[in-house]
């Protein structure tokens, strides 16, 4: 598990380097022509605070500590399964019936299926947030 920690967090530091690199070919400032951030602020501050996180689990798995005593528990294999698949299956339907519809019955599954909530808790939850969604991302 530390090997697997150290060669994931080494890969996301040369991703996150990459990234800042390209990110750089935009102003990654204020941009006071247009009373806002440049269009590679986001991609690069991003990728700064990947690089300081991998760089802290490398860190982390390089000392001597506690953490290092960690066993994966085998009951959270099917929740991990169930996600994922329903994860791939809503980016299989976004093309088809669109997001917001995709989000809501994936929403609505999680909540309802894997979750076990209660009914109206999940129509509430899954109704809700492609609303929000559709205002935020849409309504300019």
């Amino acid at each position: 598990m530390i090997n697997a920690d150290r060669i994931i967090a080494s890969l996301i530091m040369i991703s996150a380097l990459y990234f800042m690199w390209h990110a750089v070919s935009l102003p990654i400032g204020w941009n006071g022509l247009e009373g806002g951030p440049g269009g590679g602020a986001f991609p690069f501050w991003l990728s700064l605070v990947m690089l300081l996180c991998a760089a802290g689990v490398f860190w982390r798995s390089t000392s001597g500590s506690k953490f290092q005593r960690f066993a994966f528990d085998m009951s959270m294999v099917k929740p991990i399964f169930l996600v994922s698949v329903g994860l791939v299956f809503t980016v299989f339907l976004t093309s088809m019936i669109g997001a917001h519809l995709a989000v809501f019955l994936f929403l609505f599954w999680y909540l309802r299926f894997v979750g076990k909530h209660s009914l109206k808790l999940s129509v509430a939850i899954s109704v809700l947030t492609p609303i929000i969604m559709f205002f935020f991302l849409k309504s300019r």
